[in-house]
């Protein structure tokens, strides 16, 4: 029977590497998939892991529709076996939705994985409704690591060095100045992942070693 997964955890655990690892694993046993990515940093319609692989992939927008899709492809004589959707914690809830009934209704494997939490360390919509509807849900084996080196749980944005808890929910390349600061270049978004308690403190690699709280934000060789 074909069944809904879903791949979860922080950032740097590895979730793209799976997804093409899965894609070809798949390939290789003569089945026929589609790879779908949103928001991917190696740009549009493209699917990118941090260890370098990249491969092409169907750009998933807002107004993307997935059931129609696979029953126009099939109706056209195309064949699909599994669907490889990544960056799903970007997917609207009634994508998941649709998702979930190309699984029950045409028996086609979908493998998903994404991110649970955003920076402020709520859930994402794509990936609250497939904690609700997954046949399985998997939490990466391969942990990131904070500063201290304890096991990454939390996503943090920095701007300009500074970790921040408010903001857009999707930042692509830089943000705009906020309304009544002073002029100059937009600041510089980057991201970390951290612990539970350093995510709580605001406790950055970079604020720790200049607190001279860890000289080394990685003690260990």
């Amino acid at each position: 029977m074909a069944e809904l997964h879903f791949f979860t955890g922080t950032m740097d655990s590895g979730k793209s590497t799976l997804a093409l690892q899965t894609n070809h694993n798949h390939a290789a046993r003569g089945r026929v998939g589609r790879i779908f990515v949103t928001h991917d940093r190696g740009g549009e319609a493209t699917i990118s892991s941090r260890l370098g692989l990249t491969h092409d992939a169907l750009e998933v927008t807002g107004d993307f529709d997935f059931w129609r899709y696979v029953v126009d492809s099939l109706t056209h004589g195309a064949r699909i076996d599994y669907l490889i959707c990544d960056e799903v914690q970007f997917y609207t809830r009634e994508q998941v939705d649709q998702l979930a009934k190309v699984v029950d209704e045409l028996q086609i494997d979908v493998f998903t994985f994404g991110i649970l939490t955003d920076f402020r360390t709520q859930l994402f919509p794509g990936s609250a409704r497939l904690v609700e509807l997954a046949d399985r849900m998997n939490v990466l084996q391969v942990e990131a690591l904070c500063w201290c080196g304890k096991r990454a749980t939390h996503n943090a944005r920095t701007e300009n060095g500074v970790m921040v808890t408010e903001g857009e929910v999707i930042v692509v390349g830089d943000v705009d100045a906020v309304d009544g600061a002073p002029a100059g270049p937009p600041p510089e978004v980057a991201y970390e992942v951290l612990c539970r308690q350093h995510h709580r403190r605001r406790l950055t690699a970079a604020r720790a070693k200049a607190v001279s709280l860890a000289p080394d934000p990685l003690p260990f060789g």
